[in-house]
């Protein structure tokens, strides 16, 4: 047991502030825009496969580019880039709000997602470079908890702005609270120290625009179609497949690769990326399951099933800090372990609870679920930055971030195939309640394989790591 740590000072914490406004924002810019779709539609007279790009746009340009920002970042200065982002996300969030048509309104947000990356994979470099080593575990979960309190902040927010202001408001909103980031950040965050050794260092081109349009194929590949394979879906994987191929050749003879391929041979690194894109595509289960089964297989109204929907977040929001403390407290390799047991006592939990509680059981399993994610989350990104050097915090945090997006554009494909295939109904959506509660059952009894798999990672690389028994 470590002892506890002094306190930040005030600079840091002011430091700190601004960081999670800006997360707070980013997150806030995904779920705000999902509430409203339906409006969105009758607006422009469009279907809702074309008003889902309007989310699509969003979380395709962070995905894509989020490594990029974060490797960029590390050359031309965190503070200077992450003003440039916070900036841009504001602009292009005025942008959305006065777009006269559909494809303007997409292409804003595109722009409002780059904003995103950037202040995404900034924000968690930042926090290796201003808090002592002692005190990461505690930084990396208020990131985590203003993160839940954006997500969980998005649909009742947009709610009261679609039935009072109309759904410009769900962007202009955007405008003060950017505005008050800029402000922050450029009073608060530490003025950028270049060194001399990166003068010389020159930016991937050819690495960032192969990592982004191979991101972009596999991110399409698992999003079009809703969970239902074609050909496009098919090409789209080989695209990306080959793009991974040309990719590894590409860094591994760049003077100044976009990702040095020896940072993988760090088994630490690379368990917690793969752990990271597990247990995202196990969160991605709740949301995208979690809907059908309250309204099809409890027969719950609108409101109630947003009220069981915000659980899960509003207890991130609650627990994101103390899952930081112990963190410090108690190290990150176990509280990784701890976390990972923790959503596997979840997700079991949500496959066989909600069958014999029914809603209270729902809630029971999201109640052990979420914040054993926050403790994981919190404990894995304070292993990954902890040690990290200076420059290649950036890219590193990209790493993270980019694992988790994964993760979650895989498990809404690959989880909510899963789900369909365990109800067999033709339509989903009016498929008998019995049948969609076998639907939930199988979905989460396989997250809870993944959880499984992620602990066994987290397990064989705490053994890797222990020094040899003296003789």
């Amino acid at each position: 047991m470590q002892t506890p740590p002094v306190p930040l000072p005030s600079a840091t914490r002011w430091v700190l502030a601004s960081l999670s406004l800006s997360l707070l924002l980013s997150s806030l810019g995904t779920s705000i825009a999902n509430v409203g779709l339906p409006t969105l539609a009758q607006a422009f007279g469009a279907s809702f496969q074309q008003v889902q790009w309007v989310v699509l746009a969003y979380l395709l340009a962070i995905t894509t580019l989020i490594v990029s920002v974060g490797r960029l970042g590390d050359l031309v200065g965190r503070r200077r880039l992450l003003l440039g982002g916070i900036a841009l996300f504001t602009v292009a969030s005025g942008l959305c709000g006065i777009a006269p048509t559909l494809p303007l309104l997409i292409a804003a947000r595109a722009l409002q997602g780059l904003g995103a990356a950037v202040m995404m994979a900034i924000t968690m470099a930042f926090v290796g470079e201003i808090v002592p080593k002692a005190r990461t575990g505690s930084a990396m979960g208020l990131l985590g908890t203003m993160s839940a309190v954006g997500t969980a902040l998005g649909p009742s927010l947009g709610g009261v702005l679609l039935a009072t202001l109309g759904w410009r408001a769900l962007f202009l909103v955007n405008l003060p609270l950017g505005a008050l980031a800029v402000l922050l950040a450029w009073r608060c965050l530490p003025v950028d120290r270049k060194a001399a050794s990166q003068a010389a260092v020159r930016f991937d081109y050819t690495g960032t625009l192969l990592l982004a349009l191979t991101l972009g194929a596999y991110a399409l590949a698992m999003t079009l179609g809703r969970g239902h394979f074609g050909w496009l879906n098919t090409t789209l994987l080989a695209a990306a497949a080959l793009g991974v191929a040309l990719f590894v050749r590409t860094e591994a003879r760049a003077v100044s690769p976009l990702v040095h391929l020896g940072m993988f041979r760090d088994p630490g690194l690379s368990a917690g990326l793969a752990m990271n894109a597990l247990v995202s595509t196990v969160m991605m289960a709740t949301l995208v399951v979690g809907p059908f089964y309250l309204a099809r297989g409890l027969g719950l109204d609108a409101a109630w099933v947003g009220g069981v929907m915000a659980v899960g977040p509003v207890v991130s929001a609650f627990s994101g800090v103390f899952a930081g403390r112990m963190v410090d407290r108690w190290g990150a390799p176990r509280m990784v372990v701890a976390g990972l047991a923790a959503m596997g006592v979840g997700a079991m939990g949500l496959s066989v609870l909600p069958v014999v509680f029914g809603m209270a059981g729902y809630i029971a399993a999201i109640a052990v679920l979420t914040p054993g994610y926050q403790l994981f989350q919190a404990a894995n990104n304070t292993a990954a930055m902890q040690d990290i050097r200076p420059d290649q915090r950036g890219v590193t945090s990209g790493m993270l971030n980019l694992s988790r997006n994964l993760g979650l554009v895989t498990g809404a494909s690959v989880m909510g195939a899963v789900f369909a295939w365990a109800v067999s109904a033709a339509d989903v959506g009016t498929a008998p309640p019995a049948d969609v509660a076998t639907g939930l059952q199988i979905t989460f009894a396989v997250a809870a394989a993944l959880v499984v798999a992620a602990l066994a990672l987290a397990l064989g690389t705490r053994a890797q790591a222990k020094p040899p028994l003296a003789t």
